[in-house]
């Protein structure tokens, strides 16, 4: 990099793992989507779509509060192998940039 040339990579993970869904199952795009546990086990969203937070679904939120919210949501169990994947993509990607 050159020398007084700084570059800041502003990377909005909040919606992180619905993203990923959304990115792989194209039918879910568009929709609200909410990745955590089921309703009746006592589950919470471990995170929401932009689509969800639209009416109010956030993370850490009771999915039963959630679906009440979100009637439509669309609950997605987690799979964090992917997730894990998906983040080293974005730092890979991100290290080259910064090599730049």
């Amino acid at each position: 990099m050159s020398a007084g040339v700084r570059r800041i990579i502003h990377v909005d993970m909040d919606a992180f793992y619905a993203s990923v869904e959304q990115r792989d199952d194209p039918s879910l795009r568009g929709k609200p989507v909410a990745v955590g546990g089921q309703p009746g086990s006592r589950g919470v969203v471990a995170a929401s779509s932009y689509e969800a937070r639209a009416f109010g679904v956030r993370s850490a939120m009771p999915m039963a509060r959630a679906l009440r919210l979100c009637p439509e949501l669309v609950i997605v169990r987690p799979d964090f192998q992917r997730y894990r994947a998906a983040s080293q993509q974005i730092l890979t990607r991100a290290r080259s940039l910064r090599a730049r």
